[in-house]
């Protein structure tokens, strides 16, 4: 049996906390904020509750193959599910899209002038759901992935970006291709630096379906942190961690000894924990958002979709701003609402409006003139009579100076932007050096 401290209690590191206590080992998780989660957090707006962060579960296999590592590391089949608790309901459709005066969900409806595009693009990727499910669960060195790898592979050829592959479908809408495009900045860069698996990503998820678990997405935290516990898991919040070392993590309050450290933080701020005082390299930073949550007054009119998508007139004039760090002209907008009694013990329903924004570190408040003329372009491509805000009771936004207290610099979601075949979580993190056997993601 090891001495095991985690280091950060978001989705990743309850996952692992878990995983290694039900291995046997002694394990201490570390979290500096007051509550468990990371980005994904419970709030709540006049007595109704909200969850920030990750908005919908998607490749189900993930979390299925999770619980069966917990079960076979020394419980009975089953355990693990029975101990989560966690229900998923799955959404009728992965969203509505809206670009240019045109909407669709995907799937894509019959009757829509790209139905038959959409049902060709699907028939190569929809199945492809087992492959990357693969690649998500295992180290990418593992040998044992390359059929999964392969297969993949003959799919792409030799367009190896997102956008040379999508670009390469001249049978393709312009406008089915940039919703498909555009999926990318869910790992915060343009469709050019990303590898071409993420031109399938949208296919799968409508094959494989997108979950809401009941209650809200942040019951899977929850339910990651009653696997830890049953797992003999120590967990403590509040405390932030401020020095690593071989054998040893102290904090404010005291100092851990441990023979191994897992990290679930943004790979700088672990730096600044390894190497204390080291300066930097200025690096080129993904995206930062401003994400603004609301309990309405009354519900939003009939019609509207759970899970919305508003893009840009211009995708790539879009990319091009977050590359340079400014604020976009317009921008990609995610809408979430959920009608009172729908995933959340809500009596009225609740709205989240996610903006993409470049990570410049500022703060914004509901009447910056970029959000007011966000907020009315989505109003207006969703078909309300006026703009959202209208519909306001209380309402909280976070914003790129909020998520830069993850230790992104800028807020940046996904940290600094990486070459395109490392992009996303299919990469070796840089964790794992020859100098600290120790350490790991």
């Amino acid at each position: 049996m090891s001495r095991v401290v985690v280091v950060g209690g978001g989705l990743g590191g309850l996952a692992s906390a878990a995983l290694l206590g039900r291995a046997g080992h002694e394990v201490t998780l570390l979290e500096a904020n007051p509550w468990l989660g990371g980005k994904s957090r419970r709030i709540e707006l006049d007595g109704r509750r909200m969850d920030t962060g990750p908005s919908l579960l998607t490749f189900p296999g993930v979390w299925e193959e999770f619980v069966r590592r917990w079960d076979d590391a020394g419980g009975t089949p089953g355990e693990a599910s029975e101990v989560a608790g966690l229900r998923l309901k799955r959404l009728p459709e992965v969203g509505r899209y809206f670009y240019r005066g045109e909407s669709t969900s995907l799937p894509v409806e019959e009757g829509h002038p790209w139905y038959g595009a959409w049902e060709r693009f699907a028939d190569v990727h929809g199945g492809l759901g087992p492959e990357v499910t693969r690649l998500l669960t295992s180290d990418p060195a593992d040998r044992s992935t390359l059929p999964a790898l392969a297969r993949l592979l003959r799919v792409y050829r030799a367009k190896l970006t997102t956008i040379s592959y999508l670009d390469g479908l001249s049978w393709l809408p312009k406008g089915l291709r940039e919703i498909l495009a555009i999926h990318t900045l869910n790992a915060g860069v343009a469709p050019g630096r990303t590898p071409a698996l993420y031109a399938s990503m949208p296919a799968i998820m409508a094959s494989d379906g997108v979950f809401v678990p009941d209650g809200g997405v942040y019951e899977i935290v929850l339910s990651l942190e009653r696997l830890a516990r049953r797992a003999g898991v120590e967990i403590k919040t509040g405390e932030p961690v401020r020095e690593i070392r071989a054998g040893k993590v102290a904090t404010a309050e005291r100092e851990y000894a441990t023979d191994a450290v897992v990290s679930d933080l943004d790979a700088n701020r672990l730096e600044g924990m390894l190497e204390p005082g080291k300066k930097r390299a200025h690096e080129r930073l993904s995206c930062s958002g401003i994400a603004v949550y609301a309990a309405l007054r009354k519900e939003l009119p009939d019609g509207l979709a759970a899970h919305s998508v508003v893009l840009p007139s211009d995708p790539r004039s879009l990319y091009a701003s977050l590359e340079a760090g400014e604020e976009p002209r317009e921008t990609m907008a995610f809408v979430n609402y959920y009608r009172g009694g729908e995933v959340y013990p809500n009596e009225v329903g609740t709205l989240a409006i996610l903006l993409t924004a470049p990570a410049n570190g500022l703060e914004y408040g509901l009447e910056d003139p970029f959000v007011v003329r966000e907020i009315e372009r989505v109003s207006e491509a969703a078909g309300l009579p006026g703009p959202a805000t209208s519909y306001f009771g209380s309402y909280g936004l976070l914003d790129p100076a909020y998520f830069g207290g993850w230790g992104s610099e800028g807020g940046a979601l996904y940290g600094p932007v990486r070459p395109f075949w490392r992009s996303g979580p299919l990469h070796r993190p840089r964790y794992n050096e020859r100098k600290r056997p120790w350490l790991w993601r």
